[in-house]
């Protein structure tokens, strides 16, 4: 299971990355793992603002659909538009090119309540 350690974590399995006040958020290996195979991811939020925890958009696999929440609240400036022809990367490169969106954080004091590595191997019991 890979989990990196520069990255913040949600109990739900979304990964973070923040750079200034911009977050690139995708969902861990260990959930598209337990998914499966994707095969669509819908995000119809872009350019609202929306905040922490709200649902910004669904990823579908073969055999569920899953909503995705927004792990910090602020407006979605931007959706990765090749997982509208290659779903499947979020499966093969879900810390990469299966990014989903990038956000531009309102709240920055939200960051202090994400997981660190740690706590998200204890969370999945990996």
């Amino acid at each position: 299971m890979n989990i990196p350690a520069e990255l913040k974590y949600t109990k739900d399995h979304e990964w973070i990355t923040i750079e200034d006040d911009v977050a690139t958020v995708g969902i861990t290996d260990f959930a598209q793992s337990e998914l499966g195979d994707i095969v669509y991811v819908e995000v119809e939020t872009l350019d609202e603002t929306l905040d922490k925890d709200a649902i910004f958009g669904t990823v579908e696999a073969v055999k569920t659909v899953s909503d995705l929440f927004l792990p910090l609240s602020g407006e979605i400036i931007a959706f990765n538009e090749g997982l509208e022809d290659e779903p499947e990367k979020v499966n093969s490169d879900p810390y990469g090119e299966g990014w989903m969106i990038k956000i531009k954080i309102s709240d920055p004091s939200e960051i202090e309540t994400l997981l660190d590595d740690k706590a998200y191997k204890e969370l999945i019991g990996a």
